[in-house]
């Protein structure tokens, strides 16, 4: 029995909160029920990275709580928030309907997933590349465990990059602005998942979508390990450019990164633009800027 709930867990956690959605979207309040079903999703994770907890250091407190919910409020999910509500409101719409947009909800959303993952995916792997975006990114790969506390542990700036190099294939892609939401909704889910304490069992599905058993790979310490599996859903593109990693038996041991992170939230939104300083000095400001 719990071998069939460790299967299946991932995939009815994804599939009940879009149900949630749906219901919302029925009754003119998709916001609303947005927000009903992230709360569902975190309510669930919560309660299983007790139960079925996949390492127990990784439960160990490690200071950085407040510094995850203050990103996770005041960066990404703030600004996640907002591209939700601009959408529904239809602050942020394609310019014109086109034929695309008719076509089966179902078939939109798959569209949407694929040409904004392919926008995600370069971001992604540029912000793991090119040590200037790398500043801003490695606030969030800076954490020692993996939990859904720091799913949205990302710098502000990093949270724009992301979503400044997926909206725009989005836009232009001719799904309808319900379509894009669901696209943003799913993206938001499939994040809290990733990033969860709970030990699953994925099977095939690590190879199309991005599941937690890839992403604690692409957290590892070692770079060589953890520039791969820059899918932020899908594992498409990642099959295409040979960035894709797993290995079945065994687990990722370290994770986190080499350089020096301060340990407070503020400090952390200075941190990328006064790199140097940091890297040098640590927090304590022991040296004029």
């Amino acid at each position: 029995m719990t071998y069939l709930v460790k299967c299946c867990l991932w995939p009815f956690l994804l599939l009940s909160s879009m149900i949630i959605l749906a219901i919302g979207f029925a009754r003119g309040t998709e916001t609303l029920f947005f927000n009903l079903s992230y709360l569902w999703i975190i309510t669930c994770l919560l309660a299983a990275e007790k139960i079925y907890c996949y390492r127990g250091d990784w439960r160990v407190p490690d200071g950085q709580t407040k510094a995850n919910l203050a990103h996770t409020f005041l960066n990404k999910g703030l600004v996640q928030f907002f591209i939700v509500v601009f959408l529904a409101l239809g602050w942020i719409a394609p310019r014109e309907a086109t034929l695309l947009s008719t076509w089966p909800m179902a078939l939109q959303i798959a569209i949407g997933l694929t040409v904004s993952e392919l926008g995600l995916y370069f971001a992604h792997r540029l912000a793991h590349e090119w040590q200037y975006l790398w500043r801003f990114h490695s606030v969030h790969h800076s954490v020692k465990r993996l939990w859904i506390i720091n799913t949205g542990r990302f710098h502000f700036v990093d949270s724009i990059v992301s979503i400044a190099a997926s909206l725009p294939f989005l836009l232009l892609s001719g799904i309808s602005t319900d379509a894009i939401i669901w696209v943003s909704a799913i993206t938001a889910y499939i994040g809290i998942l990733t990033h969860c304490n709970v030990d699953l069992r994925f099977g095939p599905l690590s190879y199309i979508f991005n599941t937690p058993e890839l992403h604690r790979w692409h957290h590892s310490i070692e770079p060589s390990i953890g520039n791969t599996n820059y899918g932020e859903n899908l594992m498409l593109w990642d099959h295409i450019f040979k960035t894709f990693y797993l290995k079945k038996s065994e687990h990722v041991e370290v994770i986190g990164i080499e350089e020096h992170m301060p340990s407070s939230f503020i400090h952390q939104l200075k941190m990328p633009f006064q790199w140097n300083h940091y890297q040098t000095y640590g927090e304590k400001n022991t040296a004029p800027d």
